[in-house]
């Protein structure tokens, strides 16, 4: 019945505190409400699909008769963060949280990833806002040659390094250093980040799109892996490809932002021969999430949502389209990490019901379940399907 699966992921998009939330510092942490009670937003088709009818939101523009299957989950994972989240959706859970190093990385770490590259050190290695960073240390960054090194409140390692000083290839060539390093080592920490910047001084000091992620690669066996054991194919568009270090996946599009993703999305349901598309959208997280961008990110919903009548409209008859988030980013809160929350699942197909609540969901892994089940495909180990609740 179903023969193409579309998964778009509005990275940060949470829909309220998970019940641990506070043992994170995330308590009463919504992305969603965050946004909706600071902001004018008007998604009247997310809201078409039963986005507002979601189980514990307090938005009263309920939808009388949804289109949609609506309904959360929860993180059995224990962290926050995109890696982990897009794992759990594919159907792995990691039971060992990656490490954070709030007081900033050992120096015998630093040493050996600036012996084995052959510089002469990093600034910072703090954790604190990168844009924060960038104003604080762009500059001295430029004139010593060392690259700023910091982290966050998950497991990063972020490298920032002006494009003029060091090459965008590489700042890649340094990562991969540092990811070798850190896995050789034991340091258990889950993502490394270049982060080129460009701009003349601390003022206009800008990160580019150039950014690129290198993950550990201690996960199990996930739904793209299935897609492949089962000859089937995977489109990755965005970062899902960095997110998997490019396992379980036949071809990606790397984008340039929202707009841009959005387009080519909308491009590969047209034409793309793929039978999975699996989609981020970071800029809801990066540019606006990040840094409580309450506007913004209000913005970048409406764009989405205006264009989600165009993705709808060229679904084939036999497509399943699933809108989703990775955890939280509430931009009305003092963090400006990412939070503990529950992540909405907007499922929409045109063999579909409508108007189901498929209620709290226990984890993530249930969007994967649900998937391989449709196709026939054995299920993994985690999560439950909801197929026979949708058609």
């Amino acid at each position: 019945m179903i023969n193409r699966a579309i998964i778009i992921v509005l990275d940060s998009f949470g829909v309220g505190a998970l019940p641990d939330a506070g043992e994170y510092g995330d308590e009463g942490s919504n992305t969603l409400e965050g946004i909706y009670y600071n902001s004018t937003l008007n998604i009247p088709n997310m809201k078409k699909l039963g986005l507002y009818n979601i189980q514990g939101l307090t938005i009263k523009e309920k939808e009388g008769n949804p289109i949609g299957i609506y309904g959360k989950a929860a993180e059995k994972t224990k962290g926050k963060n995109s890696p982990v989240g897009h794992w759990e959706i594919a159907g792995f859970i990691k039971d060992e949280p990656f490490k954070t190093y709030y007081d900033g990385f050992p120096k015998e770490l630093l040493d050996e990833i600036t012996s084995r590259y052959g510089i002469d050190g990093f600034i910072c290695n703090k954790k604190g806002s990168g844009t924060d960073f960038l104003k604080q240390y762009g500059e001295e960054s430029i004139k010593t040659k060392k690259p700023i090194v910091y982290t966050s409140a998950d497991s990063v390692f972020q490298i920032a390094a002006h494009e003029d000083m060091l090459s965008v290839p590489e700042l890649y060539k340094l990562c991969k250093t540092a990811r070798d390093v850190i896995d050789e080592k034991g340091y258990g920490i889950g993502t490394v980040i270049a982060r080129p910047f460009i701009g003349t001084c601390s003022e206009d000091f800008t990160r580019t799109y150039n950014r690129k992620d290198y993950e550990a690669e201690d996960f199990g066996k996930t739904m793209l892996d299935s897609f492949q054991e089962n000859n089937k194919k995977v489109l990755a568009i965005g970062k899902i490809e960095d997110l998997f270090s490019g396992r379980g996946i036949n071809r990606s599009i790397h984008t340039t932002g929202n707009t841009d993703g959005i387009e080519k999305t909308i491009d590969a349901i047209k034409n793309a021969k793929e039978d999975l598309i699996f989609v981020n959208l970071v800029d809801f997280d990066m540019l606006y999430g990040h840094r409580n961008n309450i506007e913004g990110y209000a913005r970048a919903l409406e764009e989405f949502d205006s264009k989600l009548p165009e993705i709808m409209n060229n679904l084939k008859e036999d497509d399943i389209l699933i809108l989703t988030a990775d955890h939280g980013n509430d931009p009305s809160t003092p963090s400006t990490d990412h939070d503990r929350e529950y992540i909405p699942i907007l499922v929409y197909g045109k063999r579909l019901k409508q108007n189901v609540d498929l209620g709290i969901r226990e984890t993530y892994s249930d969007i994967s379940a649900t998937i391989l089940d449709m196709f026939g495909m054995e299920k993994l180990e985690n999560g439950i399907s909801f197929k026979n609740e949708i058609i």
